[in-house]
């Protein structure tokens, strides 16, 4: 593991067992990501390599998803003295989703954000991508806005979602660490096939 990664990694509290993402995917490897801002400045490396990157791609606007993510592309923002937004969670009530299906989650710009990104460039910036769920979403609600996304950039990826993701959106990835992730559909799950209780 190359010294950037372990340095990433050290960022996460990590668990394996039995865990069902916001995606829906089911996994056996659980990052607390809410451990990433408890120290700030130990992010500042990694925030300046993040500035250099999205500085190459002439955004305009940086934006990432509530919580983690929005913290890491205000950071950026700062450095880079670049307009900052966030979308924030949305979960649409029981009857308009199917619940057996992928990525229920959606994300969405405060109203009175959607005006900022309208017609101008903006690069995605998140904590980790794991199944992508608040990356997908906050890239949708980008291009409802208006926005052209140049960008997505991420602390980590687990898998292969990120690099799928990106490729579907057109747009360049840039991730700093990278590890391998089970991740499974519901349905396909080897530990709910073997009677492992889910971890709450």
């Amino acid at each position: 593991m190359y010294q950037a990664d372990r340095a990433i990694s050290e960022l996460f509290a990590a668990q394996r067992g039995h865990f069902v993402f916001e995606s829906g995917h089911h996994g056996d490897l659980w990052l607390e990501l809410e451990t990433l801002c408890l120290r700030p400045h130990a992010l500042r490396p990694f925030v300046a390599e993040f500035a250099r990157w999205v500085h190459e791609q002439r955004a305009e606007v940086i934006c990432g998803p509530l919580v983690e993510g929005a913290f890491v592309a205000m950071m950026v923002a700062d450095e880079l003295a670049a307009e900052f937004v966030y979308a924030e969670r949305f979960e649409p009530p029981a009857n308009e989703h199917d619940n057996s299906q992928l990525f229920p989650i959606q994300y969405r710009l405060p109203a009175s954000l959607r005006q900022t990104v309208r017609g101008r460039r903006v690069a995605l910036v998140n904590d980790v991508i794991n199944a992508g769920s608040a990356v997908r979403g906050t890239a949708v609600g980008l291009v409802e806005c208006g926005a052209e996304l140049v960008g997505i950039a991420c602390l980590m990826s687990l898998g292969t979602a990120a690099a799928d993701f990106a490729r579907q959106c057109g747009a360049p990835l840039f991730q700093l660490s990278a590890r391998e992730m089970n991740l499974w559909p519901p349905q396909d799950c080897p530990l709910c096939r073997a009677g492992v209780a889910i971890d709450n």
